[in-house]
């Protein structure tokens, strides 16, 4: 560690350490053993983003608000609290982070999403599964009903 003082390269010592906040930093209070001066560093984890891959194999970062748009929009006029949308969007941004590293489809955040959806409310599994399946005529959209009522 390098004295912010002295610049000094070849020793300190800590002198307090602690959690700050929501225990993701260490704070450390730290003794240049050179000049005598003390100063604080912070000591964090280094997060890769998470990137999200999409059709066509374009990337961007992974956005959690994207999943909770989408379960609203499938889930407007239906009697579903936001809270519990807000659960779905935690309970799927988890699943994601313990499973993946770097990068994450789409195709694997749609699959929870509707997984998610048929397990709480048909209507708004079927407006869901409309849009991300992409039907192209009525009997797409039926078979998918027909799969759903078995």
């Amino acid at each position: 560690m390098k004295c912010p003082f002295c610049k000094c390269t070849r020793r300190d010592r800590v002198v307090d350490s602690r959690s700050s906040g929501d225990d993701r930093v260490i704070r450390r209070r730290r003794e240049c053993m050179d000049c005598g001066r003390r100063f604080t560093t912070y000591e964090r984890i280094e997060e890769t983003p998470l990137r999200v891959i999409k059709k066509g194999n374009v990337r961007v970062p992974f956005d959690r608000a994207k999943i909770f748009s989408g379960l609203l929009k499938a889930c407007e006029k239906r009697p579903i609290s936001n809270d519990t949308l807000e659960e779905i969007t935690d309970r799927i941004e988890s699943e994601i982070h313990e499973t993946f590293d770097r990068e994450v489809t789409t195709a694997h955040i749609g699959e929870q999403v509707m997984d998610a959806l048929r397990h709480l409310d048909q209507v708004a599994y079927v407006r869901f599964a409309s849009v991300y399946r992409e039907f192209r005529d009525l009997n797409e959209f039926m078979d998918e009903l027909k799969t759903m009522l078995k």
